[in-house]
């Protein structure tokens, strides 16, 4: 028995369906992700888990009980917004301890656990200021101290580092990754943002417009996309148009030269297709005899310290890879004739996966 179980949820507003049959199993333990642009449901989702939306159909269930109408302080759940959501006349330790309180737990029970989550967090050293006296990165270690102080069997997590600069995101989604698994809670947590999502989670699921377009690890996310959405939104895609010329023999043209693929194309001869390649895969030059090649022209090139971006254009499609910058190497120029190679198992064909 899975520990979240989600079937056929959906929500409407009006005419409005704001999430379209959207399903998904999580293990005890798990982090799963739900990865998306803005308007694609993911917040949707975790509040009708929460409880503080109703779904127009399906059902939800928390280790092995429905919860689908049940209000949120009948779910055992913990909860971290991305506006922190601290009481500004509470000091760090009443917050923390505010949910114990609630729930009426012996005030010598509230006092260590309010050491223990501060320490957990390392701001011991802060119990006695106000949210106004700390930093952002402060107030939402606060808030997940807060959110986990009751040991909630399910942790949701809103957005809760979009509204910190660079650096301290980077810290905080690293905490928030060690706590979760020295703890062992089951999380779901939300953004926008691929990086996150991709360092963070065991599992994630990409939403665009109210549906799942792919769940899978990261790993399969990012190396295996299907369908066009999730090649295009999750890392720095490559997206080619071709025409198949041998589906059985996963031979491709793109303008006017043949590449091959490492699978079969479902797809007919004369068929158009879409392909998919990450700039890490493509070198200059040519290779083996087993590696694809395309000879086209230098449009654009972009030095950026470390690292040389080199867009060539083919005709129609063109390609954008990154070289390491050589001090010894100058890199080619604008207008030059290259040819750049990639196996055959890194172009990898898309499909819409979208139901009607």
């Amino acid at each position: 028995m899975k520990f979240l179980e989600i079937q056929d949820l959906r929500k409407s507003y009006g005419a409005n369906q704001v999430v379209k049959q959207f399903d998904i199993a999580v293990d005890r333990g798990e982090f799963v992700s739900f990865l998306g642009p803005s308007g694609c449901g993911k917040t949707t989702n975790l509040r009708m888990i929460a409880g503080f939306e109703t779904p127009t159909t399906g059902t939800i269930r928390i280790n092995g009980r429905e919860v689908t109408h049940l209000s949120p302080n009948q779910r055992d759940i913990g909860m971290v917004f991305q506006s922190y959501a601290l009481f500004p006349n509470m000091t760090v330790a009443q917050n923390v301890a505010f949910g114990l309180k609630v729930a009426r737990k012996p005030a010598a029970e509230i006092k260590a656990r309010t050491g223990e989550m501060l320490d957990l967090i390392r701001l011991p050293h802060l119990a006695d200021r106000f949210p106004y006296q700390l930093s952002g990165g402060q107030q939402q270690r606060v808030a997940l101290a807060s959110a986990i102080a009751t040991k909630p069997q399910l942790l949701l997590l809103d957005e809760p580092l979009s509204a910190l600069d660079a650096k301290i995101r980077v810290s905080l989604r690293e905490e928030i990754r060690s706590l979760q698994r020295k703890l062992g809670i089951t999380t779901i947590f939300v953004t926008h943002d691929q990086e996150e999502a991709l360092s963070m989670s065991d599992r994630i699921v990409v939403m665009s417009e109210g549906r799942i377009e792919q769940l899978g690890t990261p790993f399969e996310i990012y190396n295996h996309p299907q369908t066009r959405f999730v090649a295009s939104f999750v890392g720095t895609l490559n997206v080619l148009s071709g025409t198949v010329l041998d589906g059985s023999g996963a031979r491709v043209s793109i303008d006017d030269q043949e590449v091959r693929l490492a699978e079969v194309i479902k797809a007919g001869a004369g068929s158009p297709c879409t392909l998919a390649l990450r700039p890490e895969a493509i070198s200059i030059g040519r290779a083996g005899q087993d590696a694809n090649h395309l000879t086209g022209r230098i449009e654009d090139v972009s030095f950026l310290g470390a690292v040389v971006r080199i867009r060539v254009r083919f005709g129609q499609n063109f390609v954008v890879l990154d070289t390491f910058n050589s001090p010894h190497l100058p890199p080619p120029g604008r207008g030059e004739t290259v040819t750049v190679n990639f196996s055959r198992d890194v172009l990898q064909p898309l499909e819409d996966q979208r139901a009607a």
